[in-house]
């Protein structure tokens, strides 16, 4: 049997910050409950109490509730409607699919003067001759019975046989109730011949036996399902627990050290080799908080940790890892990483071993020399064109402007 606790309306309160004295809305559906308790004295500013798909036989423990506006209690055992009238806020009422065959007990709802809608589809009560006009005149302040707005039309014809009506709901109720006690017997027994025939099966042959059975429309049989349906989800919670799921080791480096290129988040992203620098612009979750994701830059390689995910950059050249800068981009969220090289200088020119072509004009006799080691690129220019002098280019070119 499920209780309800406070630890419990706490976890369903979490869009109150879990304080549960101011709570207006509380949702409690399909938590396998019996027993309405404690709801009134711990949350009496509730609005709306939604109780659906549970296993509750009896209404109960409400009366406190007085700013109650929305009581839904559809789905679950509920034979008769009952400790209602303290809930002078009540605005609607949702007690679909219940078993209630006591039609006579919804004149417990005339002191609620607020009740403007009531549903009752899919109980027993409703197959009763007349059952809809019994009600509405029942309840004059009723606007919308099992969603359909009650005209005045159909008040005056019901108020015109609601004596005649009433006599003849007892007595089907009354037929009602003891084909119900009939039922209690036979479902009781049935379960038993069940559970004797099955103690030879083990759990798996017993469920599967008692899914594909035919069964009789009661609460007996109801919270039997309940109870089968609850085994199946904590066999399955249990199995995922004990069963051990082998997750891949991300390998970051080779043996000789060398690191990898990875790219588990699946991130676009774009490299540049700016010749001074690397740049890379990792295409990051737009709407991802920063704090997911983690920057680190080492002088060979560049990682970033998004979520748990690595995305990580093998680099040719090592870089400054203290001159790095990251940057987010507040439009786009795309992460931008500065990486300056730590040798600027050193860009080869791979040249071949040849010899200079021999219509070359000038410096007839350079044209056999070989260019070794690096060249100082960034100071290619002229010394004196850097002094503001002008540049001999020759007789054919004139000079720069």
């Amino acid at each position: 049997m499920v209780r309800i606790t406070e630890q419990l309306i706490r976890k369903r309160s979490e869009h109150n910050e879990l304080v549960i004295g101011t709570l207006e809305e509380l949702s409690l559906h399909q938590e396998d409950i019996e027993c309405i308790e404690h709801i009134d004295r711990w949350c009496r500013d509730l609005k709306i109490l939604l109780l659906q798909s549970n296993l509750i036989s009896k209404i109960e423990n409400l009366q406190m509730l007085k700013k109650l506006e929305y009581l839904n209690l559809a789905l679950n055992n509920i034979e008769r409607i009952e400790n209602l009238q303290g809930l002078e806020s009540l605005q609607k009422l949702d007690l679909t699919l219940n078993f209630i065959g006591e039609l006579t007990s919804v004149e417990s709802l005339q002191r609620n003067y607020n009740l403007k809608e009531l549903y009752l589809t899919g109980n027993p009560c409703t197959d009763y001759d007349d059952y809809r006009n019994y009600v509405i005149c029942a309840l004059p302040l009723l606007e919308t019975l099992d969603g359909q707005d009650i005209t005045i039309t159909e008040r005056l014809n019901a108020a015109k046989s609601f004596e005649e009506n009433r006599s003849r709901i007892f007595q089907f109720q009354n037929d009602y109730q003891i084909e119900r006690g009939r039922q209690k017997v036979r479902v009781s027994q049935l379960i038993r011949e069940q559970e004797e025939s099955v103690k030879h099966l083990d759990d798996e042959q017993r469920t599967a036996q008692f899914w594909q059975q035919k069964s009789e429309h009661c609460p007996e049989i109801r919270n039997l399902m309940a109870k089968y349906a609850k085994r199946a989800r904590e066999k399955a919670e249990s199995s995922v627990k004990n069963s051990t799921v082998k997750t891949r080791k991300t390998i970051l480096f080779a043996e000789c050290g060398r690191p990898y290129n990875l790219n588990e988040p699946k991130l676009k992203f774009l490299f540049h080799d700016e010749g001074d620098q690397y740049k890379l612009d990792l295409h990051v979750f737009k709407y991802l908080d920063t704090s997911y994701i983690e920057v680190d830059v080492q002088p060979n390689y560049v990682r970033v940790t998004v979520k748990g995910k690595i995305f990580q950059l093998a680099l040719k050249d090592e870089v400054l890892t203290d001159q790095s800068a990251c940057q987010r981009s507040g439009t786009t969220g795309h992460l931008s990483i500065a990486l300056p090289k730590l040798n600027t200088q050193n860009v080869s020119f791979n040249q071949s071993k040849t010899k200079a072509l021999d219509n070359v004009q000038s410096q007839p006799h350079k044209m056999n020399r070989e260019l070794k080691g690096t060249v100082d690129y960034r100071h290619i220019v002229n010394k004196c064109a850097q002094k503001g002098k002008a540049h001999d280019d020759g007789d054919e070119i004139p000079p720069l402007v």
